[in-house]
């Protein structure tokens, strides 16, 4: 990203390929919101997400509640918010080309698991906010900050997905 003011579908792409775990959020009916770790197991060029989710689990109840979600990464300097929405796919070709070792441990039985569904997540909108520089440098302008009084260098952008 060349600058926060050129922020666009790309970067917010090449972020998410560049993470392994995201915060997930949903809203539940009651208007509560709940939140959970997810591995990213593969990000397309247009936002969608997928993730491995357990259909019996209380995350995917939460899920089914609506589809309005958001995920969240945060890390060194960095803070990357996607709002969109998700869905449910039975694609059980897409869970098997996708099976990775480390899954098998969420998923003993493997990529034929029952349990195993597959989340596909559409991006809608992102906002980012980050220090230029990376996470060294971002921790750089942070002290620097307290000790001058001033305020650390850094910016947001938002966009449409």
């Amino acid at each position: 990203m060349n600058g926060i003011e050129e922020f666009g579908q790309s970067d917010v792409v090449r972020i998410l390929r560049g993470t392994e775990l995201v915060m997930l959020t949903t809203a539940l009916r009651d208007g509560a919101l709940v939140s959970h770790p997810m591995t990213i197991q593969e990000v397309s060029d247009d936002v969608d997400v997928l993730f491995y989710v357990g259909l019996d689990s209380g995350h995917a109840e939460a899920l089914r509640q609506g589809s309005a979600v958001n995920l969240a990464v945060a890390e060194g300097g960095t803070w990357l918010s996607v709002a969109g929405k998700a869905v449910f796919e039975d694609d059980r070709a897409r869970i098997r080309a996708l099976w990775t070792d480390a899954a098998e441990a969420y998923f003993p039985e493997g990529p034929e698991d029952e349990n195993l569904g597959l989340l596909r997540f559409s991006g809608d909108s992102a906002q980012y906010w980050g220090m230029p520089g990376g996470k060294v440098a971002a921790v750089a302008q942070i002290v620097r900050a307290r000790l001058t009084g001033d305020r650390p260098a850094g910016g947001t952008a938002t966009t449409d997905l």
